[in-house]
C-alpha cells in the first residue's frame, strides 16, 4: 500500500486531497495546527490515517515532527507541502508570519522531503504554490509563492543531479473556495476544494512537473506572464 503525508490538511485543498488519496488506497499522514479538525478528518479516510500536530512557523520543530511521522508510518512514497498563509492586504506583522510559513517553513519541508527520498532512492514531492506566483498581484503572498515555485524547481534540479528517481510537482491553483479566500471579492472561476483535489491527484498519478488547478487557469497563467507591466498595473488598479 502506498503512503502519503499531506502537510497542511486541516482545511481546504489539503483536507480534500487527503480524502482523495485515502479513497485511492493511500495510507495518509495528516499534519497541521488544528488537531481536532484532523482527528475528524481521520474518521473520513477509509485507509489508515495518522495525525501529527505541526506549525510551519516553527521550522526546526516541524522538521523534527515530519521525521517522526515518516518513521511512525514506516516510510512514505509521497509528501505534499500544502501549508500556507494568505492575505490581500496584510499588516507588517502578518507579512512576517507569512514569510515564516510560506518561505522558511516551506523550504524546511521541501529540503527534508528531498533528503529523505534521495536516501530512499525514489519518491514524489508535491508543492502547492499559486497562480499569484506569476506576478506581484499581492505583494507579500505573490512573492512567497514565487519563492515556492522556484524552490520546487531547484529541488527537481538537485534530484536530477543526484540521479535519483524523485519527481517534484509544482501545483498552481487559481481561486479555490477555502478559508484563505473567504470574504474576498472580484473572484472568478472559483473551484470547490474537492474538484481541485481530484485534479491534483491526477497530476500526482501522471507524475507531472507542473499543473494549473483548475485546468482553465493555464490560460490565465499565459496571460499573466505575457501581459505588459503597464497593462497589468491598470488591471490591478481597477480591482483595488
Amino acid at each position: 500500500m502506498k503512503k502519503a503525508i499531506v502537510i497542511g490538511s486541516s482545511t481546504g485543498i489539503g483536507r480534500a486531497l487527503a480524502v482523495v488519496l485515502g479513497d485511492n488506497g493511500y495510507e495518509v499522514g495528516l499534519t497541521g495546527r488544528k488537531v481536532e479538525l484532523m482527528e475528524e478528518l481521520q474518521k473520513e479516510i477509509p485507509t489508515r490515517a495518522y495525525v501529527k500536530s505541526m506549525d510551519l512557523a516553527q521550522a526546526e520543530e516541524s522538521r523534527r515532527r515530519l521525521r517522526e511521522l515518516i518513521e511512525e508510518m514506516g516510510g512514505v512514497d509521497l509528501i505534499v507541502i500544502n501549508s500556507g498563509m494568505g492575505g490581500h492586504e496584510p499588516t507588517w506583522d502578518e507579512e512576517v508570519q507569512m514569510l515564516a510559513v510560506n518561505v522558511t517553513g516551506f523550504a524546511a519541508m521541501g529540503r527534508l522531503a528531498l533528503e529523505y527520498f534521495a536516501e530512499r532512492g525514489s519518491g514524489h514531492i508535491v508543492g502547492i504554490s499559486s497562480i499569484s506566483a506569476l506576478r506581484g498581484v499581492a505583494t507579500a503572498y505573490s512573492s512567497t509563492k514565487a519563492f515556492d515555485s522556484t524552490y520546487l524547481e531547484g529541488l527537481q534540479f538537485q534530484a536530477d543531479r543526484l540521479g535519483v528517481d524523485v519527481r517534484v510537482t509544482d501545483v498552481k491553483p487559481g481561486f479555490v473556495d477555502t478559508p484563505m479566500t473567504e470574504g474576498r471579492s472580484n473572484m472568478f472561476w472559483v473551484a470547490p476544494p474537492e474538484k481541485a483535489a481530484r485534479q491534483i491527484y491526477d497530476a500526482i498519478r501522471k507524475r507531472k512537473r507542473h499543473v494549473y488547478v483548475t485546468k482553465r487557469w493555464r490560460l490565465m497563467g499565459w496571460v499573466m506572464k505575457l501581459l505588459p507591466y503597464r497593462a497589468a498595473s491598470w488591471v490591478q488598479a481597477r480591482r483595488a
